[in-house]
């Protein structure tokens, strides 16, 4: 049986070798459209469908933090920013908001990061807080819905819950002047607090500028079967590796981590991208969220994503086909990775290659500066839109009241 597979693996990399080619931003290759809705979905375009209002808040909220930590520009949860930058110059833009069909307050949360590059979301609940104080004072439009036509932008490890570790963030639940907000995080799981009904899931930031650089002539041979570069354990915070990643990552290190197929390490060597493009499959497990950059890279950069988080919601999950590009490995089936992946037959393995390789695919999973028709801000707009008209429950009857400003945690009431 052993021997049977070597022979599948050795014509299998052949096949893929011969017959595959790396992503280039702007080269024209074989791909394979994206079959029925999705597609259509994935090139809407939104202008003209909706207007946005964007709050003017103090500096204090958004632009200050920046320039306290220009790091921020560039870590996976830079889309906070990014989205504002773009809200402002962006056609979407009305500065009437009686004529506004959204209300976007540009509040920086994650932008508090430790030496090591980590971000520290203690804070961002008063921050959120006091945000959305002042526009209600100073602003009718939230009251007249409690923020039912107002979206924010959360980009955490649990979004509107605020905590990077799984069982606290339950715990807090979604920041309650948030609860009729649409909220556009990078967080998705289904059945979970801290994902309500109507978000709107997005991927993570890569810097495009910054893949492109690593781009790799597309004849390059795809010789790597299974890669990955990350934490297998978290011996700071879970030594044992049972919690982290709800022990996926160590299952996939004990059982792999001497299979030839499997080129996997805690290393992240300066060839991490072109790796990546050298690569069939790229493994993309959850670790404290079920998301990370890697689903991103992989996209990008043509290796078929392996996603391993169970009940994950992915990014633009109504215009991008992830069944039709990624392979699905349940937690427990993590042991049998060797098995489930080497049994995929190479046909299907070209037709997802081919369907990766669409330039709408690849765009919408990135945030480029300056924005590109059906790149992720668009998806996101594409998203917004896809909300109007609002209906009559979204606007508050006289006396009504349904947010609870006292609710939370007592640390959150205190001022920022």
């Amino acid at each position: 049986m052993r021997d049977w597979r070597w022979v599948f693996i050795v014509l299998l990399y052949l096949a893929i070798s011969l017959t595959t080619e790396s992503f280039e931003f702007r080269r024209t290759q074989r791909t394979e459209r994206i079959s029925g809705s999705a597609g259509d979905v994935l090139e809407d375009n939104p202008i003209g469908r909706l207007k946005v209002f964007i709050y003017e808040l103090p500096s204090k909220y958004n632009k200050k933090i920046l320039q306290k930590d220009p790091r921020c520009l560039t870590h996976m949860f830079a889309a906070e920013i990014y989205m504002h930058r773009f809200l402002l110059s962006s056609p979407v833009r009305t500065l009437n908001p009686e004529e506004a069909d959204w209300f976007y307050t540009p509040v920086y949360t994650t932008c508090d990061l430790t030496p090591n590059g980590l971000p520290l979301p203690f804070k961002s609940p008063r921050m959120m807080r006091s945000a959305v104080q002042l526009i209600s004072s100073n602003w009718p439009y939230w009251n007249r819905t409690e923020g039912a036509d107002h979206f924010f932008i959360v980009p955490h490890d649990f979004g509107p819950c605020f905590h990077y570790q799984e069982e606290k963030a339950i715990e807090r639940g979604i920041l309650p002047l948030l609860e009729r907000a649409t909220l556009v995080q990078t967080f998705g799981q289904k059945n979970h607090v801290c994902l309500k009904d109507g978000s709107i899931t997005i991927p993570p930031y890569a810097p495009p500028q910054k893949m492109q650089s690593h781009l790799i002539p597309p004849t390059t041979p795809r010789s790597i079967f299974v890669y990955f570069r990350g934490l297998f354990y978290d011996v700071g915070n879970d030594p044992e590796g049972g919690y982290y990643a709800r022990g996926a990552r160590a299952s996939m290190w004990e059982n792999f981590k001497d299979n030839p197929l499997f080129d996997i390490s805690t290393e992240h060597p300066t060839t991490y991208y072109e790796d990546m493009q050298r690569a069939v499959f790229c493994l993309c497990p959850l670790g404290w969220a079920p998301w990370s950059p890697r689903l991103v890279e992989a996209v990008i950069y043509g290796c078929i994503p392996v996603i391993i988080a169970d009940d994950i919601v992915l990014p633009f999950a109504d215009a991008i086909p992830w069944e039709d590009i990624g392979v699905f490995v349940a937690e427990k089936d993590v042991p049998n990775l060797d098995t489930i992946l080497t049994s995929i037959h190479v046909d299907e393995i070209l037709r997802k290659q081919r369907v990766l390789a669409n330039p709408s695919m690849k765009q919408a999973m990135l945030f480029p500066q300056p924005a590109q028709p059906r790149d992720a801000f668009h998806q996101i707009l594409n998203g917004l839109a896809r909300k109007l008209p609002h209906g009559k429950s979204v606007y508050l009857q006289s006396g009504d009241k349904f947010l609870n400003w006292t609710a939370g945690p007592v640390g959150d009431l205190k001022p920022w």
